[in-house]
């Protein structure tokens, strides 16, 4: 594990892992024992503050949306807050630890293998799953599930059957977690490189001598704003794999020039295959929950108990949970930019005033909330920029559809009967009532969503007005639509996408054992053959443009740099220098760390002459020859014309 600033310029792989996180990792560990694989996580390590990922900083690890930290909010055109991970071991680092494995018909319809999918849930498991250790709180949760008649009582298991049972967790007994991360322990540590802060900008094909695109590398970018290539090996088995998650695999999978044509070229995408179901079928399980404060003190609990009713939704609840007021009050604060470009001035006005309330009440108190299987209801993903750290626009419609609606009316009305049930009875207070309950719910800052006075009552306008994601969104590239079954993107080689946007829908009662099952699932690759005749990879040359990439000549087809004697000029053109001051200006004006020591300079182009005075520039410059090879240099090597001493100064 290294940061992406130690990665040389250029690089092969078997295979390049685009993103670390819950299938990442685990497709990762399983490749590296029979191949060289590079993996390119965009965040940092969770091993770098461990104590920020154990069950008592679960809330407000979560809430910290700081541009580096762990956890990046994007908030859907729906109003709904939702986040997305930035951390090696994706959501596995952010969530609440529930482990619970798919449907059997689940696995049926994905036309898995079960031997090979048990084998694989139980790789995983072996690793990092945990049997919770079940209190007073969660055990009347239980207890009230049964009551209610969420029956029967299915013990401890990791298997999906309706009634009431106790899942896995990914918390050990002193509640430490065991993210995906972990998996890595698994890998050939001499056959797989982790680059830490390898923001990936777009995947690289070729067509040259083929009747459809081939993937053959990435170019990614450092936290010091410095470019790199990483290619493919020369082997028939090579193979880029998109396990960016399930926003970042669409919205890349567009930013290299694969989605709907006409949608690329509208936010100045060079198109490489037209692909209008990239980014569609986007769906995010609706949660909604009930705040119920208790008149004693209750334990610190994630999710332990769940609830799997015959209309097949899932009640699920946790206690205790602690918030840090300067955190919340800064997570809001922090986002008052983003209300005001998408909210009305009222809307912005209500929703602050909710926050005058008492931040601590979560402390002594339960939320036990419904999700809705499936759902029916989906949306979009579409570009907002050419950025690949920013978020793209997310639509996913909740409850647009009425069968969604109704069944969140069902879960509803089976909370309200564990709240009223004996086996609760000692966590809520004896005079409270149902109209309470969600009254006080309802004044929570959950949403940006309009709240409707009619919500006090009427269950089906309070689903609506509190509707909260569960972290379970979906979609984007679905088998079927973008991939096959192999998960191999449709009209392209050597692509695949392996995450939760395959997903027709959220397998299980929580997707996160599934996801980390995929990464394990395919077969562990044999030995890898040389492709014979395999042509040289030539660059379309519109999808190898990146602002900032490091600078080379044309490029032309890729061969091994040339050893020395160097055959061209060690004195730097006017072409270069023009393109190094340009490249580096741009980046220095994005906030891209300056590499030497200012002295009142406040000018992007005047810092760059500067650092390319004092040869401080890390970029390489690539020269390519008549016969296809190619010389590099570093800035540091070539002697600067008298006609740049006249312009800058300097020896």
């Amino acid at each position: 594990m290294k940061d992406a600033t130690l990665a040389p310029t250029y690089a092969r792989f078997d295979y390049i892992v685009i993103g670390g996180g819950t299938s990442g990792c685990a497709l990762a560990a399983t490749l590296s024992q029979n191949a060289n694989v590079l993996v390119l996580e965009r965040g940092g390590s969770p091993y770098d503050n461990p104590a920020a990922s154990d069950i008592e900083n679960f809330a407000n690890t979560l809430l910290n949306t700081t541009p580096k930290a762990w956890s990046q909010l994007f908030i859907s055109e729906d109003g709904v807050y939702n986040h997305r991970a930035r951390v090696l071991g994706g959501d596995s680092v952010l969530n609440a630890g529930f482990y619970s494995r798919a449907e059997d018909y689940y696995v049926e319809k994905s036309e898995w293998e079960m031997e090979a999918v048990e084998a694989a849930y139980e790789w995983v498991e072996k690793k990092l799953v945990f049997k919770p250790q079940v209190m007073g709180w969660q055990s009347a949760l239980r207890d009230g599930l049964l009551e209610a008649g969420v029956v029967p009582y299915n013990g401890f298991t990791f298997d999906h059957i309706v009634g009431t049972k106790i899942g896995g967790t990914i918390f050990d007994p002193a509640g430490h977690r065991h993210s995906a991360a972990n998996l890595l322990e698994y890998a050939n540590p001499d056959t797989i490189v982790v680059y830490l802060h390898a923001l990936v900008h777009k995947i690289l094909f070729t067509t040259k001598g083929r009747s459809r695109p081939k993937a053959y590398g990435v170019i990614y970018q450092d936290g010091n704003g410095v470019f790199h290539k990483a290619k493919l090996a020369k082997n028939a088995m090579s193979e880029v794999i998109l396990c960016a998650g399930v926003i970042g695999s669409p919205q890349l999978l567009m930013l290299s020039g694969v989605g709907p044509k006409a949608h690329l070229e509208a936010h100045g995408v060079n198109p490489v295959l037209d692909q209008p179901m990239v980014g569609q079928g986007m769906g995010d399980n609706p949660m909604n929950l009930v705040l119920v404060p208790s008149p004693q003190l209750v334990e610190l609990s994630l999710v332990e108990v769940v609830g799997i009713t015959k209309f097949y939704d899932f009640i699920e609840g946790g206690s205790g949970l602690s918030l840090s007021q300067n955190l919340t009050r800064r997570f809001f604060d922090t986002n008052l930019n983003i209300l005001n470009e998408t909210l009305s001035t009222q809307s912005i006005v209500d929703f602050f005033k909710s926050l005058d309330l008492p931040l601590n009440m979560m402390e002594n108190a339960g939320l036990i909330f419904h999700k809705v299987d499936g759902p029916v209801s989906r949306g979009y993903l579409e570009l907002r920029n050419k950025n690949p750290d920013e978020n793209p626009s997310v639509t996913f419609n909740y409850y647009q559809e009425p069968e969604d609606l109704e069944r969140c009316i069902k879960g509803l009305k089976t909370i309200i009967k564990v709240v009223n049930s004996k086996a609760f009875s000692k966590y809520k207070y004896p005079n409270e009532t149902v109209r309470g309950l969600l009254n006080r719910t309802l004044s929570l800052p959950i949403n940006l969503r309009p709240k409707h006075a009619t919500s006090k009552s009427n269950l089906t306008q309070f689903c609506i007005d509190t509707v909260m994601t569960i972290w379970h969104y979906h979609g984007g590239c679905q088998v079927g639509r973008v991939v096959d079954k192999n998960y191999k993107v449709f009209g392209i080689d050597a692509l695949r996408v392996i995450d939760g946007s395959t997903f027709l829908k959220s397998p299980g009662t929580n997707p996160q054992a599934t996801v980390m099952m995929l990464g394990r699932y395919e077969d562990e690759p044999a030995e890898p053959e040389i492709e014979e005749g395999v042509e040289e990879d030539a660059e379309m040359k519109e999808n190898d443009d990146v602002n900032g990439e490091p600078l080379e000549a044309e490029d032309k087809v890729e061969t091994e740099p040339v050893q020395r004697p160097r055959k061209t000029s060690k004195f730097m053109t006017k072409y270069e220098r023009a393109r190094i001051l340009g490249t580096r200006a741009l980046q220095i004006s994005m906030n891209a760390p300056v590499m030497v020591e200012l002295e009142g300079e406040t000018d992007p182009l005047e810092i760059a002459m500067k650092e390319l005075r004092q040869r401080k520039i890390p970029f390489t410059i690539r020269r390519y020859l008549p016969d296809g090879s190619f010389e590099e240099w570093g800035v540091d090597e070539l002697i600067v014309e008298d006609s740049w001493k006249r312009q800058v100064g300097g020896d």
